[in-house]
């Protein structure tokens, strides 16, 4: 036998193997396909599809970069960071948001040690702000903006402090919060997955506030972390000051949009007499209609 004779009967002995595993294929059925993913089967577990704001360093095509990661403990600590965007040129246009461009929370990963900032931006694209420092650890550091032209993000980075950590565990449950002479009381049940109204009353003394001060232009402000990840949530305030229907306190409405069960820590900086306060609490979400079991922590 030629060679082309053999090349001839290989060619054809593969064309009828190949028949039959195509036969075969056809009677067994196409290979199963990747299961499906089911956002709101999910959302019923007490889990979200999106991945809740602050986990990433970068989203969207824009990236928050600290000069220094790394620092030793200090009080007044110079912190500078860039917003930097898919160029990785530093974003210098923004959106103002109550009353400011960004919004920097920096907060200890035990949950202590909270700060809610406003840094000054240069021509370069670069944000300047001093920081309390003192106590040394892992800090988060949450930059809340929106750039031109863009969408709201929240993107966090890590905050190495140098020294002796002196790591804290959660406070023991409370309904209240006393910070100096206010004292806090956190009404309402936060639900996994949904929007979930929590009011927030101020009274000093014994007696309700009624004549907080706009800060920010809300009569308060309120930062919710997962105790887990430090998950960032968004929430939202309910009315503003000079609308002719919200009051000076002594209640605080908010939307708190918790994306899973566990531990919640909430931060509320509200502004009386000239002076920012900030009331602390953690909120224990459970999966069901059962939500929300407040514990109060230390103010400052």
């Amino acid at each position: 036998m030629n060679a082309s004779s053999k090349f001839a009967g290989f060619a054809l002995g593969l064309a009828a193997i190949f028949g039959i595993a195509l036969t075969v294929g056809a009677t067994i059925g196409p290979e199963p396909s990747a299961p499906t993913h089911d956002s709101k089967a999910h959302e019923a577990m007490g889990t979200s599809s999106e991945v809740p704001a602050g986990l990433m360093a970068s989203e969207n095509g824009y990236t928050l970069r600290l000069d220094t990661p790394q620092t030793a403990a200090a009080a007044n600590v110079a912190v500078r960071l860039r917003i930097l965007n898919r160029d990785g040129a530093p974003v210098t246009n923004y959106v103002r948001s109550h009353d400011k461009d960004l919004h920097l929370i920096v907060v200890r990963r035990d949950m202590t040690a909270f700060q809610h900032v406003h840094p000054v931006l240069d021509q370069a694209g670069t944000w300047s702000v001093p920081l309390d420092l003192t106590r040394a650890g892992d800090y988060r550091v949450f930059a809340d903006f929106t750039p031109e032209g863009g969408e709201n993000l929240t993107l966090g980075a890590d905050l190495r402090v140098a020294g002796n950590y002196d790591a804290r565990a959660l406070p023991a449950p409370s309904t209240t919060a006393q910070v100096g002479d206010y004292t806090v009381t956190l009404d309402g049940t936060v639900t996994p997955g949904q929007a979930s109204k929590v009011v927030l009353s101020v009274s000093r003394n014994g007696k309700p506030v009624t004549d907080l001060q706009p800060y920010l232009a809300a009569y308060g402000h309120l930062v919710a972390l997962r105790a887990a990840d430090l998950a960032y949530l968004h929430v939202h305030p309910e009315g503003s000051p000079g609308d002719g229907v919200t009051p000076a306190g002594p209640g605080i409405t908010f939307y708190v949009d918790a994306p899973s069960a566990g531990d919640y820590r909430l931060f509320l900086d509200f502004q009386h007499e000239g002076v920012v306060r900030t009331a602390e609490f953690t909120v224990s979400v459970a999966s069901g209609a059962t939500a929300a079991t407040p514990a109060a922590g230390h103010g400052h």
